[in-house]
């Protein structure tokens, strides 16, 4: 359906406030967001990040806590990648930015052969960036895109593939303890981002440059998750809410319940 300016701009308005309260919600829920942080809003010119970046910077207008954001982008020397187009969107929107450079691709094609998936080593390394940025400039929480989605997919991910039952909490204490990740959007829904995304008209750069597919796990598990979405709605929203709501003694960990001295 084509849709005149106004009309957009009012239906981006109204998603936008509801996106916003999720947002507030999440952040205050796991206390992500402190007065005088250093927010890193780590952007790959996706839906994803382009929706962050704006829904956080409309949270910071209406929040009580004031923080402060710089938007940063990582350009891994890939090929066909549009080096100008976030530049030119952060510019032309007034916000603080920097870009990382680094020859992330060219290092994982030296050591990946052709064929074999190059996600897992080009993720890592653009974590090495990212969390060496923010340390070096003074960043005391890394923003990162994820939704709600993400979360339980990654959920069964680990379940099938990893038998363990662990997946992407909304704030994180890196391993080293140097950072905090947080995942502001940790309650919005994908289709949801798409619909803003679509709205709000962003510069969305492809996610496909590499030429490196999605893992066919991580696809089974979208797949699985769409179809309970057409054929069981709210399912998803109840699996997110089981991810709040764990009851220990309930499962078999125990590292997690003492099963041992139960009754003694």
């Amino acid at each position: 359906m084509i849709m005149d300016d106004e009309t957009r701009e009012r239906r981006a308005e109204k998603l936008g406030r509801h996106l916003v309260y999720l947002m507030a919600k999440a952040v205050r829920d796991y206390a992500m967001i402190a007065e005088g942080d250093r927010v890193m809003v780590c952007h790959s010119g996706g839906k994803d990040s382009f929706a962050l970046l704006d829904l956080l910077i409309r949270f910071l207008r209406q929040s009580r806590e004031k923080f402060h954001v710089t938007a940063v982008g990582l350009d891994q020397n890939m090929p066909d990648f549009p080096k100008d187009v976030l530049p030119r969107f952060f510019e032309k929107q007034g916000i603080e930015y920097r870009i990382i450079h680094q020859d992330i691709y060219g290092a994982v094609k030296r050591k990946i052969p052709d064929g074999k998936n190059m996600c897992g080593l080009c993720s890592r390394l653009r974590r090495g960036a990212l969390y060496r940025f923010a340390e070096e400039n003074g960043m005391t929480k890394i923003a990162l895109g994820h939704h709600r989605d993400d979360l339980v997919e990654t959920l069964f991910l680990n379940m099938f593939y990893g038998g363990k039952m662990k997946a992407m909490p909304p704030k994180l204490l890196t391993d080293s303890g140097k950072h905090v990740v947080i995942r502001p959007m940790a309650y919005i829904a994908e289709e949801d981002l798409k619909r803003y995304s679509t709205l709000k008209q962003f510069p969305v750069i492809p996610g496909n440059l590499c030429g490196a597919a999605e893992s066919s796990q991580r696809q089974t598990v979208k797949s699985l998750l769409a179809s309970w979405k057409k054929d069981f709605p709210g399912r998803v929203e109840t699996l997110f809410n089981s991810m709040q709501n764990i009851e220990p003694s309930q499962l078999a960990d125990r590292n997690l319940f003492d099963f041992r001295n139960l009754g003694e």
